[in-house]
C-alpha cells in the first residue's frame, strides 16, 4: 500500500472556503516517507484575519502563490494509486473533490483512510486527538502547527506509529478487528481486510506476555495468582521500628530520589498529627492549604499504621480525577521510598469496570445500536484489553455518545455470574476487589463509600481507620446517596436495554434464541415475552407523560440566581400537594402496576429457565435481563417514594432545562440534615476517622464542620482532635487582594447597565495590565452572559481572547486547556470553577471575584437547611450561608497560588467583604495575603506596579 497524506489549509469551512495551503506526504510501500510536497495557493478573496492568527498565513505569503489551476497539475500526478490519509479526512477529502472538480479533473476514486480512526483504536487511553498533541505526546516534532506541509509530514509520522502498533499486536486482536468491520462495506474494512492477510503470512507472530482466553488477548492473567505485599511467616517489617525511624529513612530516600524534595513544616506537623489520631483512635479535622503536600501527609501515617497494626486504612476522595493521581503520581513514588513491601490500592465504583462476559457476547453478537460509532468503540476496546491491567474506564478515551455503550459492558452486582462466570479469574471488578483485599491501604471515593454502607458493607473491605480527603464535600455526596435522586434517563434507558423493537434490545434477543430451540417450553416462553412486551410500551408510555406533566409544574421562568444556563427548580413540599398531583398520581399508579407486571411475569419466566438446563449461550441473557428486572424494581420503589411525597426529614425538588423540557427532568428527595447519619454510620463506629481538605475552617474555627457532620459528640468526649496548619506559602508576598470600594453593588444576580459597564471596563483594564492570564469568577450564569460579549469587543484590539464556561461549548476540562494553551485569554466561569480547578504557573496571574459566592438562598436544599435553622432559633444567614459562601471563597482565592513560584492579584468586586458585619469572616479566613482598598481608578496602576516589584525582588 502506498500513502498520500493530504492536508489543506482553506479560508474557511467546506462550503464556504478556498484552499490556500496544500502539504502531501507520500508514505512507500516499505513505510518510507519518500516525499513532502507543499505550496501556498492563490485564494479569490483575503484571508480572514481569525484564519491568519490560526495558520499565521497572512494575505502577503499568498500574493504571488501559484492560482489553483497551476497547484493542481503538481497535486494530481501524486495522487496515481495511492491510499488517501487526512487527519479528519473528510474535511480535505470535500476541498480536493471540490478542486478536481473546479480544474476539470475526474473526482478521485481511490480508498481514503482517517488517522482519527487509526488513533482511536491503536491507542485508545490518550486523551485528546488533536494532531500538535499528540505529535507531542509520541515525541514527533511537528515544527509548524496549522501549517500544511507541517501538518502533512506530522500526520504521516503519526500514521507510521499507529502501523507500527498494529504490527505489533497479536495476530488474534487484528483477527478480531477484521471480524468486527467485515459486516460494513467501508475503506476501513479493506484496510483491516489486507492486514490480516498479510499478518496470517508472517511465520513470527508477536505475542509478548499477553493472556489469549477464549478468542480475546489480555494484558492480565488470573488476578488469583496476585500475591500479597509480603510473604506470611516473615515477620513484621515495623516491628522494633519508631514512627520517628521511619520518617527519618523515608525522608532519606524522598531526597534522593527527588534532588528538589524539602520537607515542608505543614506537612511534618500534618504527618503527626494524623498519626497521632490514627494510634489514638481519635477522629482529626485537618485544614491543610495547597502547597502542604496533604496527600503524603496522610499516606506515611496510613501505610505506617496500617502495616504495623496489620489492619486497613481506607482513603476515600471526592473527584476520580484525585483518585487517578494518587494512582499515577504519589504511590508510584511511595512504593519507591517506603522501605518495606506495602500495597496501596484503588477501587472505584463497579461500573466503572470492563464486565468482559457482556463485552465478549456484545462483539459476537455485534450487538450494536449505532453501527459505525459503536463498531469503533468496540474496536478501540479489543485493543485496550491488551493494554489495561485495571480495566477502567477512565482509561479509554470514549466520547460523549459512547457513554451507552459503556454502559451496556459495565460490571453491575445484578447481573453478575460470580463464581460460575468463565471470565471470574480475568474479571476486572474481581481482580480490584482482590487487591483492596489484600492491601494496606485502599483508595476510593465518597460515592463509594456511601453506596458500601447502603449496602450493609458488602462492597469495600473491612476498616476501622478511615481519611476522608476533599472532606468539605462530604456533607452534599452523603445528601445524594442517604436520598433518593433519579433522572428521566434512568428509567428510559433501563427500558431501551430490554426492548427497543422487535429486533433490538435484550428480550428480543433472548425470543430470538428461545425460537431457534424449537421444543415447547420455549415457545410457552415466547409468548411470555410477548405479553410483557405491551407492558413495557406502556411504563414507557406513562413514564413519558409523568415526566412531562412533571416538568410542567416547574416555573417558566429560570431563576436569574441559578448557577447554569437554563436550569428549572422548583421545590414540592411535603403535606401540600400541588393541584394537579391527584392526575399524577394516577400515571405513577399505572407506571407501577404495568412495572410490578414485567417484574412478576419476567421474573417466574427466568427462574423457570434458571432450572431447566438451557443452553450456556442463553445464561448470560438470562442474567443480564434479571439484573434489568433489579432495576426495574428499584425504579418503582423510587418512584414511589418521590410521589408519596410524605416524609418530613427530607426535601423533595425537580430540575429540568427549559431546553430539553420532559427529557431533562430529575427528581431529587434528600435529607435535610445528614449529621445524625453521619455520626452513626461512621463517627460512632469507626475507631479513628481523619477529614482533611484546604477549606474545612471559617474565620479560623471548626465549629460549622462540626456541627454539619454530626462531630459534636465526639468533641464533647474529647474525641476530636483538630488543626490548622501553617500556609507553606509567603502569601504576603506572592498575593496581592484589592479591592475598589467605590465600586457600584448589585441587587439579585443582574447587574443593571451602569454595574455591568463599569465591570466590563475594569476588567479590561485589569486584564490588558496582567496581559490576559486571567481567570474571572461569577455566581450566576445570567451576569457572565452579560460580560461576555462587551469584555470580548474590548479586547479585540488588545489580541486578548476571551473564553466563556456555557458560551463557547465544549466540557469544563477542554475550555482549561484551551485557556492554558493561550498565550493571552480571560476565563469567565461560574460555579463549578470555584474549584478543583488547577492552574499552576503563569497561565493564571490574576483572579477576578465578581460577586460573594452565597448558594442561591432559594435552592430548595438551601430553603429547608434555613427552615431547619429558625425552628432551633438559630440565624440561618449566619449560622449557614456566610460559613458556606466562606468556604467557597476560600476555594475560589485557592485557585490563584499553586506553588512557591505562583505569583497573583486576586480582586473582589464585591464591597460588602469591607462594608458588611459579615465581610470581616471572608477577609480573615483567607491565608494571609496583603489586602488593599482604593478607588476604583487607582486599582490598574497599583497592580502594575505590584507585578513590576515582584519582578525585582
Amino acid at each position: 500500500m502506498k500513502f498520500a497524506v493530504l492536508d489543506f489549509e482553506t479560508t474557511g469551512t467546506q462550503s464556504v472556503g478556498e484552499i490556500i495551503q496544500v502539504g502531501l506526504a507520500i508514505i512507500e510501500e516499505d513505510r518510507s516517507i519518500s516525499r513532502v510536497y507543499g505550496s501556498y495557493v492563490k485564494p479569490g478573496a483575503p484571508i480572514p484575519p481569525f484564519i491568519t492568527g490560526l495558520t499565521g498565513i497572512t494575505d502577503s505569503d499568498v500574493q504571488d502563490a501559484p492560482e489553483l489551476d497551476e497547484m493542481m497539475m503538481e497535486l494530481v500526478p501524486l495522487l496515481d494509486d495511492v491510499v488517501l490519509v487526512g487527519h479528519n479526512v473528510a474535511f480535505d477529502f470535500h476541498f480536493l473533490q471540490s478542486a478536481l472538480d473546479r480544474c476539470g479533473y475526474l473526482p478521485f476514486q481511490g480508498r481514503i483512510l482517517d488517522t482519527i480512526d487509526f488513533l482511536k483504536i491503536c491507542f485508545p487511553s490518550l486523551t485528546t486527538y488533536q494532531l500538535g498533541a499528540v505529535s507531542a505526546h509520541f515525541g514527533l516534532t511537528h515544527e509548524r502547527p496549522h501549517q500544511a506541509d507541517s501538518d502533512a509530514l506530522a500526520t504521516a509520522l503519526v500514521l507510521l506509529r499507529c502501523l507500527e502498533e498494529l504490527y505489533s499486536l497479536p495476530l488474534l486482536t487484528i483477527q478480531r478487528l477484521n471480524e468486527l468491520f467485515a459486516d460494513e462495506d467501508s475503506d476501513l474494512a479493506w484496510f483491516f481486510d489486507g492486514l490480516q492477510r498479510e499478518r496470517e503470512m508472517e511465520t513470527f507472530q508477536p505475542e509478548g506476555d499477553l493472556t489469549l482466553y477464549r478468542q480475546l488477548a489480555l494484558a492480565v492473567g488470573d488476578w488469583t495468582e496476585l500475591a500479597p505485599p509480603r510473604e506470611a511467616g516473615t515477620g513484621n517489617p515495623l516491628q522494633n521500628i519508631t514512627f520517628k525511624e521511619y520518617m527519618e529513612e523515608v525522608t532519606k530516600r524522598l531526597k534522593d530520589t527527588l534532588p528538589q524534595y524539602e520537607s515542608r513544616e505543614a506537612q511534618d506537623i500534618m504527618i503527626g498529627e494524623v498519626m497521632a489520631a490514627l494510634e489514638g483512635d481519635k477522629h482529626l479535622l485537618i485544614e491543610a492549604g495547597t502547597g502542604t503536600g496533604k496527600s503524603l501527609g496522610y499516606l506515611l501515617p496510613a501505610i505506617y499504621h496500617s502495616v504495623r497494626t496489620d489492619q486497613k486504612v481506607m482513603v476515600s476522595t471526592h473527584t476520580i480525577n484525585l483518585q487517578d493521581q494518587l494512582r499515577e503520581r504519589d504511590i508510584p513514588l511511595l512504593t519507591s521510598v517506603v522501605p518495606f513491601p506495602f500495597k496501596a490500592a484503588i477501587f472505584k465504583g463497579r461500573g466503572h469496570y470492563l464486565c468482559l462476559r457482556k463485552f465478549e457476547h456484545k462483539i459476537n453478537k455485534k450487538d450494536f445500536t449505532s453501527a459505525r460509532e459503536e463498531v469503533l468503540t468496540a474496536a478501540q476496546m479489543i485493543v485496550w484489553l491488551t493494554q489495561t491491567e485495571s480495566g477502567d474506564d477512565e482509561e479509554l478515551n470514549l466520547n460523549g455518545r459512547n457513554g451507552d455503550f459503556w454502559e451496556t459492558v459495565a460490571s453491575d452486582t445484578d447481573s453478575c455470574l460470580g463464581r460460575s462466570c468463565p471470565w471470574f479469574r480475568k474479571c476486572y471488578y474481581h481482580r480490584a476487589k482482590h487487591e483492596a483485599g489484600i492491601a494496606d491501604v485502599v483508595v476510593t471515593n465518597h460515592s463509594k463509600l456511601f453506596a458500601d454502607v447502603k449496602a450493609g458493607h458488602q462492597l469495600l473491605p473491612a476498616y476501622e481507620h478511615l481519611v476522608i480527603d476533599e472532606a468539605h464535600h462530604l456533607e452534599d455526596i452523603a445528601g445524594k446517596h442517604l436520598g433518593m435522586q433519579m433522572k428521566y434517563f434512568t428509567v428510559a434507558h433501563t427500558l431501551t436495554r430490554l426492548y427497543k423493537d422487535s429486533k433490538s434490545g435484550q428480550l428480543p434477543v433472548l425470543r430470538q434464541m428461545l425460537q431457534s430451540s424449537g421444543s415447547e417450553q420455549a415457545s410457552e416462553w415466547s409468548s411470555v415475552i410477548d405479553r410483557i412486551y405491551p407492558d413495557l410500551l406502556t411504563v414507557k408510555e406513562s413514564w413519558d407523560m409523568l415526566s412531562d406533566k412533571l416538568f410542567g409544574l416547574l416555573p417558566e421562568r429560570s431563576d436569574a440566581a441559578a448557577g447554569e444556563a437554563g436550569q428549572l427548580v422548583t421545590r414540592l413540599l411535603p403535606g401540600s400537594k400541588p393541584e394537579a398531583w391527584e392526575e399524577l398520581a394516577q400515571i405513577e399508579n399505572t407506571f407501577n402496576l404495568s412495572l410490578s407486571e414485567i417484574i412478576r411475569k419476567g421474573d417466574k419466566m427466568l427462574s423457570e429457565m434458571r432450572e431447566t438446563e438451557s443452553q450456556s449461550t442463553s445464561d448470560s441473557l438470562v442474567t443480564d435481563i434479571g439484573g434489568l428486572f433489579k432495576d426495574l424494581a428499584s425504579i418503582r420503589e423510587q418512584v414511589r417514594f418521590f410521589m408519596n411525597l410524605n416524609d418530613e426529614n427530607n426535601v423533595y425538588w425537580m430540575e429540568g432545562s427549559s431546553n430539553y423540557r420532559g427529557k431533562s427532568l430529575q427528581l431529587y428527595a434528600v435529607p435535610v440534615d445528614v449529621s445524625a447519619q453521619l455520626k452513626e454510620l461512621f463517627f460512632d463506629k469507626k475507631k479513628s476517622i481523619v477529614l482533611t481538605s484546604a477549606t474545612l475552617s471559617v474565620d479560623k474555627s471548626f465549629q460549622f464542620m462540626i456541627d454539619n457532620l454530626g462531630l459534636g459528640e465526639s468533641a464533647a468526649e474529647g474525641r476530636l482532635m483538630t488543626a490548622l496548619l501553617p500556609s507553606p506559602f509567603k502569601y504576603r508576598e506572592q498575593a496581592l487582594l484589592v479591592i475598589p470600594r467605590d465600586f457600584p453593588s448589585v441587587k439579585g444576580s443582574v447587574g443593571d447597565a451602569r454595574f455591568v459597564d463599569k465591570l466590563v471596563h475594569s476588567l479590561a483594564e485589569a486584564a490588558v495590565a496582567t496581559r490576559g492570564r486571567m481567570l474571572v469568577l461569577f455566581t450566576s450564569y445570567k451576569m457572565l452572559r452579560q460580560v461576555y460579549d462587551p469584555l470580548k469587543e474590548a479586547l479585540a484590539s488588545e489580541d486578548i481572547s476571551v473564553l466563556g464556561q456555557g458560551v463557547e461549548g465544549g466540557s469544563r476540562s477542554k475550555l482549561i486547556r484551551r485557556f492554558q494553551d493561550s498565550a493571552a485569554s480571560v476565563l469567565l466561569g461560574t460555579s463549578s470553577f470555584w474549584e478543583g480547578v488547577d492552574i499552576p504557573g503563569e497561565a493564571l496571574t490574576c483572579l477576578a471575584i465578581v460577586r460573594l459566592p452565597f448558594q442561591p438562598p432559594n435552592h430548595p436544599l438551601a430553603e429547608a437547611k434555613a427552615e431547619l435553622l429558625q425552628a432551633q432559633k438559630k440565624n440561618p444567614f449566619m449560622k449557614l450561608s456566610v460559613p458556606q459562601a466562606v468556604i467557597r471563597f476560600k476555594q475560589g482565592f485557592g485557585r490563584l497560588v499553586r506553588t512557591a513560584h505562583d505569583r497573583g492579584i486576586v480582586i473582589v468586586y464585591d464591597t460588602r467583604v469591607i462594608e458588611s458585619y459579615y465581610g470581616k469572616y471572608f477577609l480573615y479566613s483567607l491565608p494571609g495575603p496583603k489586602m488593599e482598598h482604593m478607588l476604583t481608578d487607582q486599582m490598574v496602576p497599583r497592580i502594575a506596579e505590584w507585578l513590576e516589584d515582584g519582578g525585582v525582588s
